[in-house]
C-alpha cells in the first residue's frame, strides 16, 4: 500500500507527459515551400462543405452532419452569427439551437474537421450580416471600421466567444483547423487596414499564436487589395463557370506561395422574393469540382505551377431555413430581401435530403480519396397532414393591448426601429387626419424612407401597401380626425452590397398632398413574445370583423396521426405573412411574389398526442375560406423541388 501512491503518481506523470507530447505533435500549418497545408507534419488537403447551425434545428444537426461525412467531406465550414447570440448588449444566449459548443463537439464526434468563420461580420445572407441591430442604437456608428464604439462592441463579443473556441482548436486537442477573420472585407467601402490589424491582434491574443488565421475575398483585384493583410492567409471564392486558372491566379497575386484555397465554391445560389428559383445543374457543379481537384496533374505556366494540395469548401452543402426574422437582404441597385428558404439548391436540400447533386459530388470525391464505408443515410421521412381549416381571431389593430402591453410612445415625428430599440418584426405608426380630405389625396413618403413595407389602414380599413424601392404613394380620402395607421415590417437588414447602415421603420415623415403629418403614437410590437406565451390560443375568443383584408391573426389546430414527421405548408389564396406552430416562428410566406410557395416545418416542432396550435399573421388579404395545406414536399413557383 505504501508503494502504491508513488507508483500511481509516477503513472499519472507519465500519462500527463504522454498527453502533452500528443498535443505538441498536433499541428495544422502552412507550408509555403511546398504550397500546401501540413497536418501533423504531413501534406494535407481538405474538401469541406458549409452548414449553418443557426439555420438547422438542433435535433437535426446529427443527421445533416452525418450525411456530409458520408458524402466524403473531411471538414465543415461554420459561421457564428454574433446577433444570434447577443440580441441585446451584454445578454448572451448559447442554449438550445444556439449552443454552438454542442454543435462543434458533435462535428468532432463524427470525425469532421472544422473551418470556423466567427466574423464579427459573416454576410451569409443573414440579418445584417450577423452584426447585432443594437449597434445602430448609435446612429452615427461606422460598422466594420476602427470606429471606437464599434471596436468596443466587437472586443466585448470576442472575449465571450473566442475563449469557447480556443480549447477546440486542433493544436489544443480539438478539431478546428483554421479560423477566418472578418468576411469578404474587400467588398466593403471602408478599406480600413487599422480595423483588420485590430482584429488580427484580438484573435491572436485570445486564440494563441499557432492557429491558422485567414481571409476570404472575391477574385477582383480591388477587393483582394482591401480585404487582405499580412499575417492573415488570403483565400478566394468563386463558383462554377469561372476560369479556375484565372481565379486561383488572383489568389497567387496576393499569396505567391502556399496552398490554393477556394473558400466558397458555390454549389447553388440563394433566392430573392419576386425572382425565379435559383438552380445550378449537378453536372456543372461536379465538373467544376473535378477540374479543381485535378489541378495537381496539370501545369498552367501562364500563371503558376499548380500543386496538388489545394482545398475546396463547398458553399452551401446544406442551406437550411431562415426561421423567424433571420433572413437578410442584398442591395444590388435595389433592396432584395432573401426568402425564408435557404435551400440554396444545395447538395442537401432544405429538409436535409440527399439530391442528385450530392451523389454527383460524391462520385467526384471518390476519384480522389476513399469514401467512408457504409450507405448514405436516407431522406428524413415526410408526411402530408392535409388540409387544416383556420378561423379569423382578430384584426391586428384590435389587439394592440396584447402586442404592446407597455403602450405607445408619443412623438411629433416617426421614430426608427433602432430609436425604439426594436430589432425585428413590426412597428405600428398611428396618427389622425388633420383636415378633411373629400377628394383623393396623395399619401407619400420621402425616397428610401419606407423600410421595408408599410401596410396602410384608414379608419381601420386596409388601403394598400407602400414598399421600399417600389410603390411609395397611395391615394386616400377621409375626414379630419379619421385614424391613419401604418404597420411597418422589417424584411431583414442588408447583409451585402450596401455601404450604409440599414435602419428600419419610417425613416422620414409621411405627407398628405405634400403637407407633413405629425403627432404620432408608435407601438413597438412584441408579437413573438405573445405567441410564445400561448396567445391567442389561450386567450378568450375575440369578436372580430368578418373581413379578410388587411393585417389580421388566424388560428387553428391539427393533430398528427401518431408521428411527428417533417412537412411543408402551402398557403392557397393567402398573400403575405408569418406562420407560427406551437409558438415556433417558421418565417415569412409570400405566395403572391414567390418563388417560395411553401414553408418547411421540422418534425421536431410538432406535438404527438395533443393538438398543434397554428397562428398566422396575414398582412394583406386572406382567402374567403382560410385553409392551409400540409404537403410532403416543397414547392417553388408551383414547381416541385428537385429533392430525391
Amino acid at each position: 500500500a505504501r508503494m502504491g501512491l508513488p507508483a500511481l503518481a509516477l503513472l499519472l506523470t507519465v500519462e500527463l507527459l504522454h498527453t502533452q507530447a500528443s498535443l505538441s505533435a498536433r499541428s495544422f500549418q502552412l507550408d509555403y515551400e511546398h504550397n500546401c497545408f501540413r497536418k501533423d507534419g504531413a501534406p494535407f488537403r481538405y474538401i469541406s462543405g458549409s452548414i449553418h447551425y443557426a439555420r438547422v434545428p438542433r435535433p437535426a444537426w446529427r443527421d445533416r452532419l452525418l450525411k456530409m461525412y458520408m458524402s466524403g467531406l473531411s471538414a465543415v465550414q461554420v459561421y457564428v452569427p454574433w446577433n444570434y447570440h447577443e440580441m441585446l448588449p451584454g445578454v448572451y444566449d448559447f442554449t438550445g439551437n444556439r449552443d454552438v459548443e454542442a454543435f462543434l463537439d458533435l462535428t468532432a464526434e463524427l470525425g469532421l474537421l472544422v473551418i470556423l468563420r466567427p466574423g464579427p461580420y459573416i454576410c451569409a445572407e443573414w440579418e445584417m450580416g450577423g452584426l447585432p441591430a443594437w449597434l445602430l442604437w448609435k446612429p452615427d456608428i461606422i460598422l466594420r471600421s476602427s470606429d471606437p464604439a464599434y471596436l468596443a462592441a466587437v472586443d466585448s463579443w470576442l472575449h465571450i466567444l473566442l475563449p469557447k473556441i480556443k480549447p477546440r482548436l486542433y493544436q489544443n486537442g480539438g478539431n478546428i483547423i483554421s479560423v477566418q477573420v472578418e468576411n469578404e472585407y474587400g467588398s466593403y467601402y471602408a478599406c480600413d487596414y487599422g480595423y483588420l490589424r485590430h482584429l488580427l491582434g484580438s484573435f491572436r491574443a485570445l486564440l494563441g499564436s499557432e492557429v491558422l488565421l485567414f481571409t476570404t475575398d472575391s477574385t477582383q483585384a480591388g477587393e483582394l487589395r482591401c480585404g487582405t493583410l499580412q499575417g492573415l492567409y488570403a483565400t478566394v471564392d468563386f463558383g462554377p463557370g469561372f476560369n479556375v486558372t484565372e481565379a486561383f491566379g488572383a489568389q497567387r497575386r496576393v499569396e505567391p506561395k502556399g496552398p490554393l484555397v477556394n473558400s466558397e465554391y458555390y454549389t447553388g445560389w440563394l433566392d430573392y422574393w419576386g425572382e425565379a428559383h435559383a438552380s445550378t445543374s449537378a453536372a456543372c457543379v461536379a465538373q467544376g469540382l473535378e477540374d479543381m481537384l485535378q489541378l495537381g496533374a496539370s501545369v498552367n505556366m501562364q500563371v503558376v505551377s499548380w500543386q496538388r494540395d489545394h482545398c475546396l469548401p463547398l458553399y452551401m452543402f446544406h442551406g437550411g431555413t431562415n426561421f423567424a426574422y433571420w433572413s437578410g437582404a442584398d442591395y444590388k441597385d435595389q433592396y432584395k430581401p432573401v426568402t425564408t428558404s435557404y435551400d440554396y439548391d444545395a447538395p442537401l436540400s432544405e429538409a436535409g435530403d440527399p439530391t442528385e447533386k450530392l451523389f454527383a459530388i460524391r462520385t467526384v470525391i471518390s476519384k480522389f480519396q476513399p469514401l467512408p464505408v457504409g450507405p448514405m443515410p436516407p431522406a428524413t421521412p415526410k408526411y402530408a397532414y392535409g388540409w387544416v381549416a383556420l378561423q379569423k381571431y382578430a384584426d391586428l389593430l384590435d389587439v394592440l393591448d396584447v402586442l404592446c402591453p407597455s403602450g405607445p410612445i408619443q412623438s411629433r415625428f416617426p421614430l426608427t426601429f433602432e430609436a425604439l430599440k426594436q430589432a425585428h418584426g413590426f412597428v405600428l405608426y398611428h396618427t389622425e387626419l388633420p383636415w378633411d380630405v373629400p377628394d383623393p389625396a396623395t399619401l407619400s413618403a420621402p425616397p428610401h424612407s419606407i423600410c421595408d413595407r408599410g401596410y396602410v389602414m384608414l379608419q381601420k380599413e386596409y388601403q394598400g401597401t407602400m414598399e421600399r424601392d417600389r410603390q411609395t404613394t397611395l391615394h386616400v380620402t377621409g375626414r379630419a380626425g379619421d385614424t391613419l395607421d401604418m404597420l411597418l415590417e422589417n424584411m431583414g437588414r442588408i447583409s451585402f452590397g450596401a455601404n450604409t447602415s440599414d435602419f428600419k421603420g419610417l425613416l422620414g415623415n409621411l405627407s398628405l398632398n405634400s403637407r407633413p403629418l405629425s403627432t404620432w403614437l408608435i407601438y413597438p410590437l412584441a408579437i413573438d413574445t405573445a405567441v410564445q406565451q400561448g396567445w391567442p390560443h389561450t386567450a378568450l375568443p375575440k369578436s372580430s370583423s368578418g373581413g379578410s383584408v388587411g393585417p389580421a391573426f388566424y388560428t387553428g389546430t391539427f393533430e398528427t396521426p401518431g408521428i411527428a414527421w417533417d412537412t411543408f405548408v402551402k398557403f392557397p389564396g393567402w398573400s403575405k405573412g408569418l406562420l407560427w406552430i406551437n409558438g415556433f416562428n417558421l418565417g415569412r410566406y409570400w405566395t403572391h411574389r414567390g418563388p417560395q410557395q411553401t414553408l418547411f416545418v421540422p418534425g421536431s416542432v410538432l406535438h404527438v398526442g395533443h393538438p398543434n396550435n397554428i397562428t398566422v399573421l396575414e398582412l394583406e388579404g386572406a382567402p374567403p375560406t382560410p385553409l392551409l395545406l400540409f404537403l410532403d414536399r416543397p414547392l417553388y413557383n408551383r414547381t416541385l423541388s428537385r429533392s430525391t
